[in-house]
């Protein structure tokens, strides 16, 4: 009995305690604060506006609204100003440390990643959540820099990787192997299973199936041998496609009838939808010109190594033909009719980015997903919740973020203006609270300019041809 008790519950446990994370290190910290006469959007089911409110953070979580102020609290003047709860990236990759040559046992990789430095553009974005779908044990050590205060970040779920073939990340060609990979994973400490596009039928439906006797939900890529026979792949327990261009790929008209099609097939089966639009946006971007990439004023806060392969070593662009440039304008086209047909079919809709894609810049890329949701169909508060409410609802964490309530973690974006009445404003942000922790928008552009200037400099040591070259 004892057991059971202990499978059923441990990835709920594992999960809070694991996203329980923040730092207090060079960061204003108070266990008492309040935020005077503030515009709060809730973001509860239904959304509820209060106005003029104050609200009490105490030792990290919201204490009252509109209730007694403690004397000693720290004021934060809200007047005029939106406050919504912390955003959610539901599909991001972090990179870690690399070895670009064969190593002893106690030499140092060849290239490190701050973990300070990944973790900035989330933060100075108001993203206070993120899911990381391709994780290894390093994704373990940042999380864990977190947790003890070294550096401040979102809280941080973690997927296993799992293909076929010789695919990415963990692979199993049996379902043997899919089952034993899901068990390794959970007691590993991953929390949810990511699936690829290698696997085999029966691998596939046995790693759902395990996943879901683990207490791990499922999300990913619809495997290339559904292709033709799509909604074969929506077997129970599949729970989250990770990208719009999943249904896409298996497109013939690209009509919107086509669209519907689709949604309702993901509807039977309560299979929930990450567009990550802003992804196919980059891609399609890149397969004409790299000007928009050259240009952006976001890429700056990327490490440098990978600033440089993607401008240099770009495969969208360098594989490139009138075709594929077609192909993949089609692509983003269809898949703003599949939102527009989700919508229509009450298919939930999550945030996620695909940050680290070439182009893709964690944090800044949240703001562009919302917009481009917008654009196809979603109304404000639509996308407001699906970076908030449902994604937390989905990972399991609603209880503790997600909407602003009373008894919930202090997980808050201050806003100039109201998002509702214009989704870009949600890139207005005055300061973050990160379980309680204020960032203040002097203190995160501060953080932004100095790692602006750092990768700067660093350019020249981290030219992505070169070291590939010296690799060989």
């Amino acid at each position: 009995m004892k057991k059971y008790f202990f499978k059923k519950y441990y990835v709920l446990i594992s999960l809070f305690i694991s996203l329980n994370c923040y730092s207090q290190k060079n960061n204003t910290y108070s266990s008492l604060i309040v935020i005077q006469n503030v515009n709060i959007i809730t973001m509860t089911s239904p959304n509820k506006i209060i106005k003029n409110a104050d609200l009490v953070i105490n030792n990290g979580k919201i204490s009252s609204i509109n209730g007694v102020i403690p004397k000693k609290a720290k004021v934060i003047n809200g007047e005029n100003k939106w406050l919504i709860p912390g955003l959610i990236d539901i599909h991001i990759h972090l990179p870690t440390d690399l070895n670009l040559k064969s190593k002893t046992l106690t030499q140092k990789p060849d290239i490190s990643f701050d973990v300070q430095d990944l973790m900035t553009p989330f933060i100075a974005n108001g993203v206070t959540t993120i899911l990381n779908l391709n994780a290894n044990v390093q994704s373990f050590y940042q999380r864990k820099q977190i947790s003890n205060g070294d550096i401040i970040g979102p809280r941080m779920a973690i997927a296993a990787l799992i293909d076929g073939g010789n695919g990415n990340g963990k692979t199993a060609n049996t379902p043997e192997e899919g089952r034993l990979i899901v068990r390794i994973a959970k007691d590993d400490g991953y929390e949810f299973i990511k699936l690829y596009s290698g696997l085999n039928v029966e691998t596939y439906k046995a790693i759902i199936e395990e996943a879901n006797k683990q207490g791990m939900k499922t999300v990913g890529h619809i495997p290339n041998v559904f292709q033709n026979d799509i909604e074969k792949a929506f077997i129970p327990h599949f729970n989250l496609v990770a990208h719009a261009e999943e249904f896409s790929k298996s497109a013939r008209k690209f009509d919107y009838q086509e669209a519907l099609n689709f949604a309702k097939i993901a509807k039977e089966n309560d299979t929930w939808v990450s567009p990550t639009l802003t992804a196919m946006d980059w891609i399609a971007s890149q397969t004409s010109s790299l000007t928009r990439l050259e240009t952006s004023t976001s890429t700056q806060f990327v490490h440098p190594l990978l600033q440089s392969k993607w401008l240099t070593a770009n495969s969208y662009y360098k594989k490139s033909t009138p075709e594929r440039i077609t192909y993949f304008k089609q692509f983003l086209e269809f898949q703003m009719l599949l939102v527009k047909a989700f919508k229509e079919v009450n298919v939930p809709i999550l945030v996620g980015t695909d940050a680290g894609v070439s182009g893709v810049v964690p944090g800044f890329s949240l703001h562009d997903e919302l917009e481009l949701l917008v654009q196809a169909g979603l109304s404000t508060e639509e996308a407001l919740d699906s970076a908030t409410r449902l994604n937390a609802l989905w990972l399991g964490i609603d209880k503790e973020v997600g909407t602003i309530e009373e008894n919930k973690l202090a997980d808050l974006v201050l806003l100039d203006e109201n998002p509702l009445i214009n989704i870009n404003n949600t890139r207005k942000i005055v300061g973050v609270f990160i379980n309680g922790v204020w960032l203040d928008k002097k203190t995160f552009e501060k953080m932004l300019l100095d790692l602006s200037i750092k990768n700067t400099e660093l350019k020249d040591e981290f030219d992505w041809n070169t070291l590939m070259t010296n690799k060989k």
